[in-house]
This record gives structure tokens, C-alpha cells and sequence, in this order.
């Protein structure tokens, strides 16, 4: 038998994305769950040498870590830099000089072909024919919602649960977290966001509406963070691939930097390296609503020597 309901919140998360011929070998692992975060720390204890397949945030600390033991590290990514679609090209570029400045072998623009070895994976075969040797592979190429157990719901399904405004994706049924797909008002755009952050205070909003049958939408700034080679990175806002309108600071190796997005205008999003008093008042900002001129001005009153410079 069923369960009986009155309302319910869909809230069952993503599930991370592998690759053909990983399933059947040791020594390949993702990081979704305290498990999986588990038998990685052991896997890294003796591991000889680390291939990361990924440069987003996930790969992007994993491969920190790893170097921060002692692990040589190579991190393959399909991608011309790291993280180009979610903060553009020229961003991406600092912070792949991240990675090769700690050590880390940093290969852009390569496709994975498959994998050696019998029972323990012993190298990545590359499309060119090149190989990576590796005795721990990590797979970071992101996650799809959990949505397979609603196939005949009734419920529209199309990369996540497909809610309105308020989260509601029909009566008393709502989602929230890695599974809810929602027009933010904000951005005016559809979204789905996979940050811890925005799964804890969708899953409150969603639980408010159901519960008192409010009509609030759900309107927040995504906002993330990421300690990578005892550097701060922090974003707040929908870039969504754009490149930056102005950067500010040196952008060097031990410097801070500041990523300022904007449409016609309007301040969409910021992108800070260790500028925590910055970035605080841009992400203020960014709630109330504000264009780049003032953005530039929030970033000099929080004493960040700025240098702008156009993208």
C-alpha cells in the first residue's frame, strides 16, 4: 500500500554522472555521500598517483586536497578552462593558474576514452591515445537530478521537477534542493541550483509555503564557496557562462581578485578570491539590486584597491 499524504516535498537530491566503463573497476570513485568521502580519504593514504576527471568545483578541491598530502595530481577537463560555464573564460584562466601553480597537472581540452586495467583502474586512455597513469581516479562531471522514480507521475520532468515561481509543482506537491527546477524572478531564467546552500533554504521555503499556503516565490541569490590551495573562492549570483564586465585586482598567484557580472547594466553575479569583506557587501548588493557602477563603488568603500579593468 501507498502512503497517505496531505502535502508532500520532493526534495530526493541529484545523483552523480559516471562514465562508460567506470562501473567495473576499483580505485574509481565520486563524491556525492560521507561514504563516498570516506574510502576516498583511505583511497588518497596511499594513493601514487591521482587523475581527477572534471575541473569544476568538486575537482577543484579534491585535486587541493590531494596535493596538500603529497599526491602527484593530473585533472582532465573536456572544457578550454576550468569552469567556463559558470564563470567564463577569462576567470576560468585565473584559476586554472591555481591549479598549475600548487603542482597540479592541469590538461584542458581532452576527452576521455576509457580505462585501463583488470580489476583496479591503472590509466585513462585519452581520445587522442595518449594515456594518464592512475591507481585512484575521481570523477567529478557533475550530477543529474533524481527524478527516474516520478516517470509516470504526472509531474512535469525536464532537468529536475518543474515548479513555478513558489516551488510548487502542482497542488500541495512541491520540490526543493538539487531536484527543483524554478523560474527565479530574480534572473528572470529558469534555474536549478546544486549548492548546499540553496538546498537548505529552498527546502525551508518550500515546507513554508505548503504548510500556510503562502504563494511567496522563491527569489534568493545562489550563493557558494570553495577552500582550494588555502585560497577563499566565492560566488554569489547567475553568471551562466558570461564573462566578467570588469575585474578588479591583480589576479596574481598570492592576490586577491574580484569578478563583477553584469546585463545591461545590472549586477547578476561576483566572483571574489580571498575578498571576504568585498564580496559580503556585493552579495548585498546583489539581493537588493544594484548596477556595476555601484558594485565598483561597494568593492573600494570595503578598502579592496580595485584597478578595475574591462573584460
Amino acid at each position: 500500500g501507498g502512503l497517505r499524504w496531505d502535502g508532500v516535498v520532493l526534495a530526493t537530491g541529484s545523483e552523480p554522472r559516471l562514465l562508460e566503463g567506470a562501473g567495473g573497476l576499483a580505485g574509481i570513485h565520486v563524491l556525492r555521500r560521507l561514504e563516498d568521502a570516506l574510502a576516498l580519504r583511505a583511497a588518497l593514504r596511499s594513493a601514487g598517483r591521482l587523475a581527477v576527471v572534471g575541473a569544476g568545483f568538486i575537482g577543484g578541491e579534491v585535486a587541493s586536497s590531494a596535493r596538500a598530502l603529497g599526491v602527484d595530481v593530473t585533472v582532465l577537463e573536456a572544457l578550454e578552462a576550468p569552469l567556463v560555464r559558470a564563470i567564463g573564460r577569462r576567470l576560468g584562466g585565473v584559476y586554472a593558474r591555481l591549479h598549475l601553480t600548487h603542482g597540479t597537472d592541469l590538461r584542458c581540452g581532452v576527452e576521455v576514452a576509457g580505462f585501463e586495467g583488470k580489476e583496479r583502474v591503472e590509466a585513462i586512455r585519452l581520445a587522442d591515445g595518449s594515456r594518464v597513469e592512475a591507481d585512484v581516479v575521481v570523477l567529478g562531471l557533475g550530477a543529474d537530478p533524481a527524478v527516474g522514480w516520478l516517470h509516470g507521475s504526472g509531474l512535469a520532468l525536464e532537468n529536475g521537477v518543474v515548479c513555478d515561481a513558489t516551488l510548487r509543482a502542482r497542488p500541495r506537491v512541491y520540490a526543493a534542493g538539487d531536484v527543483a527546477r524554478w523560474p527565479n524572478p530574480r534572473f528572470a531564467t529558469h534555474m536549478r541550483v546544486e549548492h548546499w546552500a540553496n538546498a537548505a533554504e529552498q527546502g525551508a521555503h518550500a515546507a513554508r509555503n505548503l504548510v500556510t499556503g503562502a504563494d511567496r516565490p522563491y527569489d534568493a541569490v545562489p550563493y557558494f564557496w570553495s577552500d582550494q590551495y588555502d585560497r577563499r573562492i566565492q560566488f554569489a549570483g547567475y553568471a551562466c557562462s558570461d564573462e566578467p564586465a570588469a575585474v578588479l585586482g591583480a589576479c596574481g598567484d598570492e592576490t586577491p581578485c574580484i569578478g563583477l557580472y553584469a546585463r545591461e547594466g545590472r549586477l547578476t553575479a561576483a566572483l571574489a578570491v580571498d575578498a571576504p569583506a568585498a564580496f559580503t557587501r556585493l552579495r548585498l548588493l546583489l539581493q537588493r539590486g544594484g548596477d556595476l557602477e555601484a558594485a565598483v563603488d561597494t568593492v573600494r568603500s570595503a578598502g579592496f584597491v580595485t584597478s578595475a579593468s574591462a573584460a
